[in-house]
């Protein structure tokens, strides 16, 4: 059974845009407007997404149907379970008590609610992005400042807006490298160019992450702090992914970052210590914090060091490459393998979509932080049956979440192969000289629908090339506004949301949270946007071209 993709079933390109997002209305309309628990909301999102594909968009169900299965495999193996065993590594380490240890040896570099943020937010959550991606930062990050006696709100929806700047090369470098795949363009020109632009929000963030919980006044007295975060991160970020390669952009950033900034603050603290509301009228204004020996300090943190290890060693090409030609079966997608067809003009021509499934068991990113989570909690102690029982009940406080992701990505998926998100992409195509900055929210869009860069630029990126050609733009200029538009989607996307709450036991208040994070997402996509419009126009000379960097 073959069926090509029709962009227009309505012989109105308006109408057919608004039917096209009716599932993106179904999905956040439950969860922002009604308040609907955020697995309902996917589940009927990815039905709307089904029935709006067979009977407006005239896919036959069969392909429907297997390409929501398809998306529902995905989530559960590339991303799920990354989420999964990021949380069973905290929740090791908060069993063998050396979580204690980490959050006292934070608060024992300042007692400062602000700087708290910044460094674990933004530093730690850069981190842990570059590491594992797809929500574990939230998950981890979050519940980390709930640790550090953080409202669980301000956990979910601070560690939501933090987790921007480094998206773009999250989980070793995986958009970077798809958005290269999908569009044909050097993958060293276009992580050059994206960071060319993300740089500058690296400097923002941190300064917006800051203001969003206190006011101007007391954003300004930590200012010199905001800058040591934001321009060692952003310094670092654009320097690797110019000069040295597209895999440890973030892991290298957050790094530094939180290395100068724990350097700085040994030299430096604000004249007034800011707490929150609720430790201001009580004892914890003082509390005490416990000191610790260099050596305690190092064992409480060797489980995200041994993360990070692992999670290294499982991006390597060559252990990766091994791992998957000894243990990975791959299977096309019964019916759906190049059974639908991609037409003009998405695609310059006819194009048969792949739908190939590799179960990469042991070489995906969340087996590396599961098998890193067993280590650490062996090396801490913690015998196989404990283990075990720590793992079980990780899975059933994150069971939710996991249905919510898996269902995320079969909407996502489906779309992807009825046609329903170039539908919305060739709107975005129809502004014009105005085109570089609307398609820079056609990656917004893009991870907004699916919860990832990685799938925005898989969904997008042979588009922004093609638009870019016919708009006589730089194609490597748009190809990376499309990832980096794309990070500021991820703190609306239902997908995250739902990890943050899961993690932050916040389950309920998905549509507080959605409506809070809604505006800045706008704004800073807006930022982006105009970024890119500057490149566009008034420094075309700065787009990279025929770079050599490492891969």
């Amino acid at each position: 059974m073959a069926w090509t993709q029709v962009y227009d079933p309505l012989h109105n390109w308006m109408l057919s845009t608004l039917v096209a997002a009716l599932p993106i209305l179904v999905l956040f309309g439950l969860l922002a407007g009604l308040r609907v628990k955020p697995h309902w909301c996917a589940i009927a999102g990815a039905g709307t997404a089904v029935l709006v594909a067979v009977l407006v968009f005239g896919m036959p169900l069969r392909l429907a149907g297997m390409s929501f299965v398809y998306g529902v495999g995905f989530g559960i193996v590339k991303i799920a379970w990354i989420v999964l065993a990021a949380v069973y590594l905290y929740d090791v380490s908060v069993h063998t008590g050396q979580f204690e240890i980490m959050k006292e040896s934070v608060a024992g570099i300042t007692a400062d609610r602000r700087l708290q943020l910044l460094m674990v937010a933004f530093c730690f959550g850069a981190f842990i992005e570059g590491a594992a991606g797809f929500g574990a930062p939230v998950a981890i990050a979050g519940a980390f400042m709930i640790g550090l006696g953080f409202k669980p709100f301000h956990a979910a929806a601070l560690n939501l807006l933090a987790n921007t700047s480094p998206v773009a090369w999250g989980a070793i470098g995986t958009p970077v490298h798809t958005l290269a795949a999908v569009s044909g363009l050097p993958e060293s020109d276009l992580s050059a160019m994206i960071g060319r632009i993300l740089p500058i929000t690296g400097v923002i963030v941190p300064f917006w992450l800051v203001r969003a919980m206190v006011s101007w006044s007391e954003t300004l007295e930590v200012l010199p702090a905001i800058l040591v975060v934001g321009v060692s991160f952003s310094v670092t970020q654009y320097l690797w992914s110019n000069h040295v390669d597209s895999n440890l952009v973030d892991i290298a950033g957050g790094v530094i970052s939180l290395a100068a900034t724990v350097i700085f603050l040994r030299f430096w603290q604000p004249k007034r210590i800011w707490r929150l509301e609720h430790e201001r009228a009580t004892a914890a204004a003082s509390p005490s914090v416990h000191r610790h020996t260099p050596g305690q300090i190092i064992k409480a943190w060797m489980p995200f060091a041994i993360l990070s290890v692992f999670v290294l060693v499982w991006g390597l090409p060559t252990v990766k490459g091994a791992m998957n030609r000894a243990t990975t079966p791959v299977w096309d997608v019964p019916y759906l393998h190049l059974a639908v067809t991609r037409a003009a003009p998405v695609v310059t021509k006819l194009t048969p979509e792949a739908a190939r499934y590799d179960f990469n068991w042991l070489s995906a990113t969340g087996t590396g932080c599961f098998f890193a989570a067993i280590v650490a909690g062996l090396l801490l102690g913690v015998g196989p049956v404990q283990l075990a029982r720590i793992f079980w009940s990780t899975l059933k406080r994150m069971k939710l979440a996991v249905i919510a992701i898996s269902f995320m990505l079969g909407l996502g998926f489906t779309t992807r192969y009825s046609g329903l998100d170039a539908v919305l992409g060739l709107a975005f195509t129809r502004t014009g000289w105005l085109f570089p900055f609307f398609g820079t929210y056609l990656g917004w869009l893009g991870v907004a629908l699916t919860g990832s860069d990685t799938s925005s630029n898989a969904l997008f990126g042979s588009l922004q090339r093609i638009t870019a050609q016919q708009l006589n733009l730089d194609p490597v200029l748009m190809c990376a506004a499309n990832s980096a538009g794309g990070v500021m989607g991820k703190m609306v996307d239902a997908q995250s949301i739902t990890v943050a709450t899961s993690a932050t036991n916040q389950v309920g208040n998905e549509g507080t949270i959605f409506r809070w994070v809604f505006w800045h997402s706008v704004v800073l996509g807006a930022v982006v946007g105009v970024i890119v419009l500057l490149y566009a126009y008034v420094f075309p000379g700065a787009v990279p071209h025929g770079l050599t960097i490492v891969k």
